[in-house]
């Protein structure tokens, strides 16, 4: 079975927060960084497309695809995020780097899911360039 970058897919980044959540859901939320939709097209060895955060959050992105060969990984890619001018994202820049999750040969109905991190490159809003967080994104149906 061959990874399929392109689609759309459900993102969620989070904190990367040592401290145990215990069951608590206010916690749990915290460690949430951000979440939105990628839509993602690939074509030559490049991905492109956009996360729509929503109320007019949306970052546009490319980068390359890179075919992987041995172990588990398929793909690697690396996008960089930009914000798009006259919008609430204006100035913004994340990078991101992943890779295909893990497909269990033994899984029951697992939904096809890429993992990876994404690191604040350009400060905005108060937040210093940096920071790092972690991200799944899995793919919608």
């Amino acid at each position: 079975m061959s990874f399929q970058l392109q689609g759309r897919w459900t993102y969620r980044s989070y904190r990367n927060d040592t401290t145990l959540v215990d069951g608590n859901a206010d916690k749990a939320l915290k460690n949430i960084f951000g979440e939105g939709i990628f839509m993602l097209a690939v074509s030559n060895g490049k991905v492109t497309g956009t996360l729509d955060m929503g109320s007019g959050y949306v970052l546009d992105l490319s980068g390359p695809v890179v075919p992987v060969s041995g172990g588990d990984v398929r793909i690697a890619f690396m996008m960089i995020g930009t914000g798009r001018p006259g919008t609430p994202t204006a100035g913004w820049e994340y990078d991101y780097h992943g890779t295909d999750a893990f497909t269990w040969p033994k899984g029951i109905d697992q939904v096809p899911a890429f993992v990876g991190s994404v690191l604040r490159a350009k400060p905005h809003d108060g937040s210093p360039a940096g920071y790092v967080a972690s991200f799944i994104a899995v793919k919608q149906t």
